[in-house]
């Protein structure tokens, strides 16, 4: 029969006492084992993970800036300028592609305005819109006859703009939710406190 060795507790230490699993194990080896290949199954399970898609990858690798609610405006603008420019050079003012490319735009705009800002994002992107599209409306005759063709293509791509201004709207919108979300929780951590 074998006996352990008990050592009396010093000042400021408790005395050590098996722990549940310990004491409820019989002699034999089985419980333990299974124990221990249940808590291993359950390691590997919570350790598998999916694998991440690589679309995925590649946005996270993507830069995140912060820009204030001008600084998101000028950039939008300045890129959609920039893109009617190249649109009219390389594809004689294609609407379709501009079209696709606003859409990526507000995207990106709504994307990296910084968090106090995000109430600006579906504000800036139609402007950028109006502005980008002075190069692909083809207006001749002077600042009138120019003033009335960006009118024109402005209302005949009413759809590309909307859409553009919804998603910047909707990225806007689920941003705030969450930032929203995340301060509750670290403001309530324990959850609700119960009531008395």
């Amino acid at each position: 029969m074998e006996q352990y060795r008990t050592r009396t507790p010093q000042r400021g230490q408790r005395p050590r006492t098996p722990g549940p699993a310990a004491s409820q194990a019989p002699a034999g080896g089985a419980a333990g084992a299974a124990v221990s290949g249940e808590s291993a199954a359950v390691y590997r399970a919570a350790g598998r993970t999916r694998p991440v898609p690589p679309l995925v990858l590649a946005l996270r690798r993507l830069p995140s800036p912060r820009l204030t609610g001008l600084g998101g405006g000028l950039f939008a603008a300045a890129l959609m300028f920039a893109l009617g420019i190249l649109d009219w050079l390389l594809l004689d003012g294609s609407p379709a592609v501009y079209g696709v490319l606003f859409l990526l735009v507000s995207a990106v705009t709504a994307r990296w305005v910084r968090p106090a800002d995000l109430v600006t994002a579906p504000i800036c992107v139609p402007i950028a819109f109006a502005v980008g599209i002075v190069p692909i409306a083809g207006g001749t005759g002077g600042f009138a006859g120019q003033t009335m063709a960006v009118v024109t293509a402005l209302a005949l791509h009413a759809g590309w703009l909307y859409a553009g201004t919804l998603v910047a709207g909707v990225i806007a919108t689920v941003r705030k939710v969450r930032l929203m979300g995340r301060r509750r929780s670290l403001r309530n951590p324990g959850g609700p406190a119960p009531k008395r």
